[in-house]
């Protein structure tokens, strides 16, 4: 195993100093980039988009929990599967109470949503031993229009903002590649103002 090198105290010193000046830079940087990213232009949502969840029939505006905001995580688990994505399952082991609290607060709700049925859905969940709430899109386009459930026999495939012919230009053709539908992680953002909800912004792997 390759060790870094080692050095007297004030040699350490003025390397460590060095890499904080650049530290410092990246998060001016970070800063800067996260007040663009607030200042991104919004879309208003037309689609009467409608979930199934443990309380039964929801549309977009439900998933709010009367609350400003709305994160949905877009959790990889296609109806034909037995049990969800392991890697989505690793990144939700990381959603406690205390952080749905903290996002509750500042009127915030985080929610799941699967193309999965809600049965698959909510036996998985309880096996897994998780609170937050998860809801079914099955019967709706919802994974379709914001670029999760690649099908071209539904809609022409893009994911990350590019499409099967950029992923293949940029080097990235394994993103699109595979027997269809292909399900792909994501999270995207909402802003409800009164009954109106606008998307306002969408991250993927």
């Amino acid at each position: 195993m390759s060790l870094p090198a080692v050095v007297s105290r004030d040699e350490w010193l003025v390397a460590r100093m060095e890499l904080l000046d650049q530290e410092k830079e990246l998060t001016r940087r970070r800063d800067a980039l996260n007040a663009e990213r607030r200042r991104l232009p919004m879309v208003g949502i037309e689609t009467e988009y409608m979930f199934e969840g443990p309380d039964g029939a929801a549309g977009l505006l439900d998933l709010f929990e009367g609350r400003r905001q709305l994160i949905v995580v877009h959790f990889m688990f296609d109806p034909a599967w037995e049990d969800g994505c392991s890697s989505c399952s690793a990144g939700a082991d990381e959603v406690s109470q205390g952080l749905l609290d903290h996002l509750h607060a500042r009127e915030t709700t985080l929610a799941f949503v699967s193309r999965a049925p809600l049965e698959k859905i909510e036996r998985y969940k309880a096996q897994k031993g998780w609170t937050f709430p998860w809801y079914s899109s099955h019967a709706s386009d919802f994974n379709y229009d914001f670029h999760v459930t690649l099908d071209d026999s539904v809609a022409p495939v893009e994911y990350n903002y590019r499409t099967a012919a950029e992923h293949e230009h940029a080097g990235t053709p394994y993103f699109v590649e595979g027997r269809q539908p292909i399900e792909m992680p994501g999270t995207s953002y909402f802003l409800r103002d009164g009954e109106r909800v606008f998307h306002t912004y969408s991250n993927y792997a």
